[in-house]
């Protein structure tokens, strides 16, 4: 068979336009003289589409819109996922996830997902009845066994049995030739990998070749890194679009391989997901630039080159906020940065608003009152002064705190939290370091000067001050952060690898008392197993006396 992969980066809700983009495709599939064109999971609708499922009104739109598009299907074959009420006379959820057959301008056959995942960032059973046990779908005198997301993922590749039934299998006992699967699978780093060692562990233990086709763009919090891919029975890969980007890409189940493209090594794929995430949101949500605090320091000059790269030096403006704590050389740093990037650079000093709260407030406050209140002023000022600019400007606004601040509770509510995304509020900072140095790289200049790197980490707030003064050294923080968020493990646990268990403990009580903040921040682009918000969700009221 002459298969079409139609990789889109489609808008949730814009089901016009996501109906214009799907035809071009098919029109391509067309004058490829592909048999059959493959899209992901809901490309009607773009994933996840969320309580946009409650409307009646947007459910009827899929109906209709598939039964349109179905019109453009002469001469070539199309799978596309929508959304279809349930039969309402049989208990369950009233809607179906779904993947309609489109043969010579009608709807030839339906497959309904049959496994609906329920972790991470998924909440499928509510909103969708599982479907039955697929069977192979005729097409061109050919058996195609068609798949949905999860009705690939075999239980090594998901880490435990989640199932009892396995749609793959079945597809294979009767008769399908070859295995199509229509998926929207977040990133993550490394995930990438797994996805394709997931699909050879399919093909090795039904035989079939796989053709896989994800989703692309970011969608809020999450991105989808593309990478749509087919594998033959023998193992063969035989083609793989782009990553982090539309593409197309036809191949012949018959013939050799064709265009494989690299996935890239992880903080490659890191640094285009941010940059896809940032583009995306900007443009989904009609911004066209960005406004950010730029200190100096390793977090916002790798927030203002991401930000530089994805969208244009043009449309990037940082302010500089010193105050009296604020040292010569992250000023200095601040402006080489900008130069570096191009970007447009504002200093606005804030001693004058500083010394003006200190006024207001020193003679109705004890005169003990901790030095964090202090800090916290600062940091809120500097907070208004971007939100300013973002009003004024209309510029959306970013936050710049890395995951082992957000985790830690090492950041100022309504001060650096504020913003209308958090770009790199799922990367660690260790390795954010990491991520600095490959932009660098790949660069071929110093974008963020050697001089940030080399400087200990401070918020400067107050004199002297350094991040370890409360926390511990990042190196060990971020280990303990992802034993215990990311792997789940135990206070017992992560004291029996090796670790301090003072220092275990005081690591946890920062994470659980910091629930609260994290439940007010931007939205966090994800790319680790866990991120804070959809991915990882916990009580801000409650105790862990028992870890």
């Amino acid at each position: 068979m002459k298969i079409a992969l139609a990789q889109i980066n489609p808008i949730i809700g814009d089901i016009s336009g996501n109906s214009q983009k799907i035809v071009r495709m098919i029109d391509s599939a067309r004058q490829a003289g592909a048999d059959l064109v493959v899209f992901s999971e809901l490309s009607l609708l773009g994933y996840p589409p969320r309580d946009l499922l409650v409307r009646q009104s947007f459910i009827s739109a899929s109906v209709d819109a598939v039964e349109q598009l179905a019109k453009q299907c002469k001469g070539v074959a199309a799978l596309v996922g929508y959304v279809r009420p349930a039969d309402t006379t049989k208990p369950g959820r009233r809607l179906e996830n779904a993947a309609a057959l489109l043969v010579d301008g009608a709807v030839a056959a339906v497959h309904v997902k049959t496994l609906l995942p329920t972790y991470d960032v998924f909440d499928e059973t509510r909103y969708f009845r599982p479907g039955p046990m697929p069977a192979p779908i005729e097409l061109n005198g050919h058996r195609i066994g068609v798949t949905i997301c999860e009705d690939l993922w075999d239980p090594a590749a998901l880490g435990e049995m989640l199932y009892e039934s396995d749609p793959v299998l079945r597809l294979r006992e009767q008769g399908a030739e070859v295995i199509i699967n229509m998926s929207a699978s977040p990133f993550q780093i490394g995930k990438s990998s797994l996805r394709e060692e997931m699909i050879r562990r399919q093909v090795e233990r039904t035989g079939l070749p796989i053709v896989y086709v994800n989703q692309v763009g970011g969608n809020d919090e999450l991105i989808f890194d593309g990478g749509s891919m087919v594998i033959l029975a023998d193992g063969t890969l035989l083609g793989r679009c782009k990553s982090f980007q539309e593409d197309f890409l036809v191949v012949d189940t018959d013939a050799l391989p064709v265009r494989c493209e690299n996935p890239g090594e992880d903080m490659e794929q890191l640094a285009e997901a941010l940059k896809l995430g940032l583009r995306d949101y900007l443009r989904k949500c009609q911004f066209e630039s960005v406004v950010l605090g730029l200190s100096g320091g390793i977090d916002s000059a790798v927030v203002a080159t991401i930000a530089a790269e994805a969208i244009g030096p043009e449309n990037v403006l940082a302010l500089a906020m010193p105050s009296r704590y604020s040292s010569e050389h992250s000023l200095a740093d601040a402006r080489r940065i900008a130069e570096n990037l191009k970007i447009r650079l504002v200093e606005v000093p804030i001693e004058p608003i500083h010394s003006a709260y200190e006024q207001s407030l020193t003679p109705h406050l004890p005169e003990d009152y901790p030095d964090t209140t202090d800090q916290n002023i600062q940091a809120r000022v500097r907070g208004n002064i971007i939100m300013a600019f973002s009003n004024a400007l209309g510029y959306l606004p970013l936050a710049t705190g890395n995951k082992s601040e957000l985790a830690t509770g090492y950041c100022t509510l309504y001060g650096d939290m504020s913003g209308g995304l958090c770009l790199i509020g799922d990367v660690p900072k260790t390795m954010v370091y990491r991520l600095a140095r490959y932009l660098n790289d790949s660069a071929g200049k110093e974008l963020i000067p050697e001089s940030v790197f080399a400087k200990p980490p401070s918020a400067e707030l107050k004199p002297n001050q350094t991040d370890q003064d409360k926390l511990p050294p990042y190196e060990i923080l971020d280990e303990i952060l992802q034993r215990y968020i990311e792997q789940g493990q135990s206070i017992g646990e992560i004291v029996s690898a090796g670790f301090d268990e003072q220092i275990v403990r005081h690591v946890v009580k920062m994470v659980v008392s910091a629930e609260y903040k994290r439940r007010q921040a931007a939205p966090t682009l994800k790319v680790t197993t866990r991120a804070f918000g959809p991915s990882r969700q916990m009580p801000i009221a409650c105790r862990c006396d028992w870890d």
